[in-house]
């Protein structure tokens, strides 16, 4: 069968574009959107949650990709996350872009995040800042929940949705701005949280 030089080029041209194709795929796909998986809360659910179930603990499960709002043993809301670039086992020391296991609390917050809005982590605690010490590092710090997309560009309902497919943070966890919106106005400073493998 003899193929023309039209033919050819067509046919290059095509295996080219599949090969480009695949090749973008493969190195971005990590920050394409994760799919929404929970509306968000109106101002009257989280009213009547703040009144009904207040929050009383913060869990986050590492290994599931899960942050949950609990009051008491009741689990009131999830959240789908994000964690820092290395994330398995605990943060030990600056620069590891691991996200810290055990039990903290919410001990600040900041309206102008660099990342729409966070919490504060009290990582390193008494525990963390010794084991650090011992190994001559610096324990590192500023671990957040914080929202997925910059607060300084226009929050349309794409970029309040947005969360990547991929780990990203430097041991920080992320959730979309609209999730960061709910957990924000439900926890209070001083709330316990735990974080697990």
């Amino acid at each position: 069968m003899k193929f023309n030089k039209k033919t050819v080029i067509f046919l290059i041209s095509i295996l080219l574009i599949v090969i480009a194709t695949a090749f973008i795929y493969q190195k971005y796909q990590g920050f394409l959107p994760t799919p929404v998986q929970q509306q968000p809360l109106t101002r009257q659910q989280i009213e009547q949650i703040k009144i009904n179930s207040p929050i009383t603990e913060i869990r986050v499960y590492k290994s599931q990709r899960k942050a949950e709002l609990m009051h008491h043993d009741q689990v009131i809301r999830n959240y789908t996350m994000r964690l820092g670039f290395t994330p398995e086992g605990h943060k030990k020391q600056e620069g590891d872009g691991k996200t810290p296991e055990g039990r903290y609390e919410i001990d600040w917050r900041n309206p102008n995040s660099a990342f729409y809005k966070s919490l504060h982590i009290s990582y390193p605690n008494a525990q963390d800042r010794a084991a650090a010490s011992q190994r001559g590092v610096s324990p590192g710090g500023d671990i957040m929940i914080h929202g997925s997309t910059t607060g300084k560009i226009p929050q349309t309902r794409q970029t309040m949705q947005y969360l990547p497919q991929k780990d990203w943070t430097f041991g920080c966890i992320a959730v979309r701005n609209s999730d960061i919106d709910e957990i924000w106005q439900l926890v209070k400073n001083k709330t316990p949280i735990m974080i697990y493998p």
